[in-house]
């Protein structure tokens, strides 16, 4: 994924909107979505269409329990790295490839000064994966109990129309297996196994990453979603994807 797609894909931290600011907006039937990095334009709809459009969901809506998600508290990230070594060692990942990645974008901030901001991506496991529609081998598809979107190597032809039709730009082509590989939030590594985390959730030092089952309330993932004053947001949601990856500023 190109840095400069961020313009296009990502919303900016919004942590400069006062609590007041959000409840005002709430007030008259408005959820703020996110603010294009780079733009000035507030993206609202109305909360009942943001949940019909998957940008906030919807408490007791969730298809699969457990329903695996990952919130990302993206302005704490600090590029230390450690998630990234942590997958590759944990899922093998070749040193060409990415499972999960760091995208990095300057921002101005006015008077010739600027900030950095980290922003982690990996597969969202969307609700509606373009992926698994235009697979022609069924290699890749969604877990009917779980809600993980998985790939199996043997049934994988290297076609890559699933790559293409990735609006996250997530997954890649395996020299050494010839087929697509992409992140299972550590499905096959660790949770298979009994282990409640993926390991980049595991290594990363500054609590950035946060899973868990969205359909359970007591859920941390639940609780940050939920929140009344967390801004919310979700990468390219005009896709219809319907992701299970969200950023939060809080």
């Amino acid at each position: 994924m190109k840095i400069d797609d961020l313009e296009q894909m990502e919303s900016e931290d919004l942590s400069t909107l006062s609590s007041a600011e959000r409840r005002r907006f709430l007030k008259i039937g408005l959820a703020v979505t996110g603010m294009y990095l780079g733009g000035s334009i507030l993206s609202l709809i109305s909360v009942k269409n943001a949940h019909a459009a998957g940008v906030v969901p919807e408490a007791g809506t969730y298809p699969y329990n457990p329903h695996y998600s990952m919130v990302l508290r993206e302005h704490l990230c600090i590029d230390c790295e450690r998630c990234k070594e942590a997958c590759v060692k944990t899922n093998h990942v070749p040193s060409y490839g990415f499972r999960t990645t760091i995208l990095e974008k300057r921002r101005s901030l006015g008077e010739d000064k600027s900030e950095t901001i980290f922003v982690p991506v990996l597969c969202n496991h969307c609700n509606r994966p373009p992926c698994v529609r235009v697979c022609p081998t069924t290699a890749t598809w969604k877990d009917e109990k779980t809600g993980i979107v998985v790939m199996d190597p043997s049934r994988c032809i290297g076609c890559k129309t699933c790559m293409a039709a990735c609006p996250y730009n997530a997954r890649y082509f395996k020299e050494e297996t010839r087929a697509v590989d992409k992140c299972d939030f550590c499905l096959q590594s660790r949770l298979s196994k009994g282990e409640t985390n993926p390991a980049c959730v595991e290594a990363c030092p500054a609590d950035v990453r946060v899973f868990g089952n969205l359909a359970d309330p007591k859920s941390r993932v639940f609780q940050l979603v939920h929140a009344p004053d967390t801004m919310v947001w979700v990468l390219r949601p005009e896709t219809g994807a319907v992701p299970n990856v969200f950023y939060i500023n809080s």
